[in-house]
């Protein structure tokens, strides 16, 4: 019984993760492309609550639920496909960490340029970009850990 809650809750928090990162990009893109000050400022305050209240906790859950799966089934966290899916899960953070602080400058400089009713500043559209840019390799990294999960390759090492 309690290897399936916790592969339950490992599930759904990988779809967390998934679905969230997915869902937040597409919406930040879509303020975005309007151009609306206020519109993109209304967003991203949302999608900046949606990463801690849901992404910050599934980020914390993944690891957990994962060690105690591997215990619970005999795998020991050194089995190849397991490494790589940390790896990975750790280049996930490393570009999911400067993508919240984008988030929160692009929300604030964002409100700043609606209530001063000026143009977004040109360091808003340096940080989109880079947040954009950001979002494909931890985006392809989940992605590749889902494969992973579900294949359990052998990768010797």
């Amino acid at each position: 019984m309690a290897y399936f809650l916790l592969k339950y809750l490992h599930v759904i928090g990988a779809a967390v993760l998934l679905g969230t990162g997915a869902g937040i990009a597409f919406f930040m893109l879509l303020a975005h492309r309007t151009g609306d000050a206020a519109l993109i400022a209304g967003v991203a305050r949302i999608v900046v609550v949606a990463d801690f209240l849901f992404t910050a906790t599934a980020v914390v859950a993944q690891p957990v639920t994962g060690v105690l799966l591997a215990q619970i089934t005999g795998y020991a966290l050194t089995e190849g496909w397991i490494v790589l899916s940390i790896i990975l899960y750790i280049v996930t953070g490393l570009f999911w960490l400067p993508v919240v602080w984008m988030q929160m400058e692009m929300r604030n400089l964002a409100a700043a340029a609606a209530a001063s009713r000026t143009p977004l500043p040109d360091r808003y559209y340096r940080l989109f970009r880079t947040w954009f840019i950001f979002g494909f390799p931890a985006f392809f990294a989940v992605l590749a850990i889902f494969w992973l999960m579900i294949t359990r390759p052998a990768i010797g090492w």
